[in-house]
């Protein structure tokens, strides 16, 4: 029996949206980024790719490519692991000036939010904290589409080509959020498994749990006929809350992390496991794309901007970083831990995507386990003091927290300040 929504009601808003993008999923589909360019048009592109992945053969296929179709490409390399706004108001300076009618992103998810903020900003010129997300920012729209972008995505991990949404740090208030507006979507995504082979085993970790994280999350939300009915729909968020095309995609993907996850960490070569979970990335991307994720989410963004000297292996940077889906998978354990039992149902059925029978009263525990047991084989921490938190960090992770009402107002229990701190105090003890 499929999982029932809220009955509708005059007080209840009763429409998603689904917007997608055109996706060319399969072994080599970067090739056709050149076809894809001039079929949407583009004459002359800014291509973002990061300083590292400039320097291999994809790189130099994709500018072939567009190339051979007689477009002319400037290439931006000032991408930043995590991507900052300082770092991204430098970026935009260097590019402001620029006549293109296009965009191309090779890279993971930093990379490719780096150019959906690059081609806002350069289609509508703004302060970038117009467009931030309440109450960090003014949470403006643009007022029209962006020029068309293409995303080639080389982590399996964020879904960025599939996604309204960029999100950044913001560096004076050491907090992460994001901008989300349906004009940020890609035009179209080109999702290549083999992108992914040169992937290091922490940095393939990090991604594979970004797509747990955000397939879970987005199920478990609450319905997307939980929030009121809204009267402009140019006010309806772009995160709804769970839908039922969000659900089959974010089941679909648990699944698929769950069999394939620890295998494409052992062996970067396992093309079958490489291959799904390219796929479980993209279609969880689909799915959180318009569902939305919750309080590990919201927990993960001061978790990043607080950061102060964990460095973890394979990401050589030269600063601190807490990789997206490890900051996210880190209080996932026990936050929903802590919210399975008000969504019961709906966890279970995460269980058993997992591989676990349910057992009536212990479904937070049971999927708390299993998070341990999977941080554990993959070598990743399993609470945040070992990413040198405390509990004198607390009271400011809360407030960090607290500020990304727009993840938060989707949890399956509405939360406040005391049950963020029950669960970071659990998440620095370890308990």
């Amino acid at each position: 029996m499929e999982p029932a929504f809220l009955a509708f009601s005059p007080l209840n808003d009763s429409v998603f949206v689904l917007n997608l993008p055109q996706v060319k999923f399969g072994l080599g589909a970067t090739r056709e980024v050149g076809y894809e360019a001039k079929r949407l048009g583009m004459r002359e592109v800014i291509l973002v790719v990061g300083r590292k992945m400039r320097e291999g053969k994809t790189f130099e296929e994709v500018k072939s490519s567009l190339e051979g179709e007689g477009i002319r490409v400037h290439v931006v390399d000032r991408v930043r692991i995590e991507p900052e706004d300082t770092a991204l108001m430098e970026a935009y300076r260097e590019v402001k000036e620029l006549r293109v009618d296009g965009f191309v992103a090779l890279g993971g998810g930093s990379t490719i939010d780096t150019a959906k903020v690059l081609n806002l900003l350069h289609t509508y010129p703004a302060d970038l904290d117009d467009y931030l997300n309440k109450p960090i920012g003014k949470g403006l729209s643009p007022p029209g589409p962006l020029r068309p972008m293409i995303a080639i995505p080389t982590t399996a991990g964020t879904g960025s080509e599939n996604t309204s949404v960029a999100v950044l740090d913001v560096a004076r208030l050491r907090v992460k959020t994001g901008i989300s507006n349906q004009y940020l979507r890609p035009s179209v995504a080109l999702v290549d498994p083999l992108n992914t082979l040169s992937l290091p085993p922490m940095v393939t970790a990090s991604s594979g749990l970004d797509v747990l994280n955000h397939a879970l999350e987005s199920y478990t939300a609450h319905p997307y006929t939980a929030r009121p009915r809204i009267q402009d729909p140019a006010q309806r968020p772009v995160y709804a809350g769970a839908t039922p095309i969000s659900d089959v995609f974010a089941l679909e993907a648990i699944g698929w992390v769950h069999r394939y996850l620890r295998r494409a960490y052992a062996d970067p070569y396992d093309l079958e496991a490489r291959y799904y979970m390219m796929l479980g990335a993209s279609v969880a991307g689909i799915g959180f794309g318009h569902a939305g994720v919750h309080v590990p989410h919201a927990m993960a963004y001061p978790i990043a901007g607080m950061l102060r000297r964990w460095y973890p292996e394979d990401y050589e940077f030269g600063y601190p970083i807490a990789p997206h889906g490890i900051s996210t998978a880190i209080p996932a354990a026990y936050a929903l831990r802590y919210l399975a039992p008000f969504a019961e149902e709906r966890f279970s059925r995460v269980l058993q995507r997992l591989g676990v029978e349910p057992e009536e009263g212990r479904v937070g525990d049971q999927l708390f386990e299993y998070y341990m047991k999977l941080l554990t084989s993959l070598r990743v921490p399993t609470n945040l003091r070992e990413l040198d938190f405390s509990l004198e960090d607390v009271d400011q992770l809360v407030q960090g927290t607290l500020a990304q009402q727009r993840l938060l107002g989707l949890s399956p229990k509405q939360v406040g300040r005391k049950d963020l701190e029950q669960i970071f105090k659990g998440a620095i003890e370890g308990g």
